[in-house]
């Protein structure tokens, strides 16, 4: 692991800064577009990494609107798994954009736990081109994982695996209120 890793929740959630791709957990989780067919950040790296079978996977599912989420193996990723959440772009906060955020962190756990996955790591969705401000994007995530976690079982582990310095320092300072 490339960063620091930080656990909360009695251990069931760490935060780290690392490359998403090479983690060692059931399912990661994509930060992709409505085509699901790739693009830059995590969803490009996602993509190489994965190799050409994931766009062909991808291709057969369709798209997936803003605040859903669709699954598809893993291929030549250690996930078997890689679940593909949209995310909103940011548009000033006015326009609905929390509850799609929040509906793509829910939407991947509910695949999540009807795939049988118990390790699952999350980027930061709709932080990078997006525009998504960190701060309220790291919030809405760590509830929705909090609250998920509370109520659901099955999942073991969560990971928020950050890109950046200035996201993980962000994602540790909203966990020590969210998540302690």
């Amino acid at each position: 692991m490339d960063g620091v890793v930080t656990k909360f929740l009695e251990g069931r959630v760490s935060i780290l800064r690392d490359d998403i791709t090479v983690l060692n957990v059931d399912a990661i989780v994509n930060a992709a577009n409505e085509s699901l067919l790739g693009g830059g950040g995590v969803d490009g790296a996602i993509h190489r990494a994965a190799g050409p079978e994931l766009l062909e996977a991808c291709r057969s599912l369709g798209g997936a609107k803003t605040g859903d989420a669709k699954i598809t193996p893993g291929f030549a990723l250690e996930a078997a798994y890689v679940i593909h959440a949209v995310g909103p772009v940011w548009h000033g906060g006015d326009h609905g954009e929390a509850e799609l955020l929040r509906g793509c962190y829910v939407r991947a756990l509910e695949l999540a736990s009807r795939h049988d996955v118990r390790r699952i790591a999350f980027p930061c969705i709709s932080t990078g081109v997006y525009g998504y401000p960190i701060e309220p994007a790291a919030e809405i995530a760590q509830q929705a994982v909090r609250h998920w976690l509370e109520h659901e079982a099955g999942i073991e582990q969560v990971v928020f695996c950050c890109f950046s310095d200035h996201d993980l320092e962000t994602y540790c300072r909203v966990a020590s209120r969210v998540l302690s």
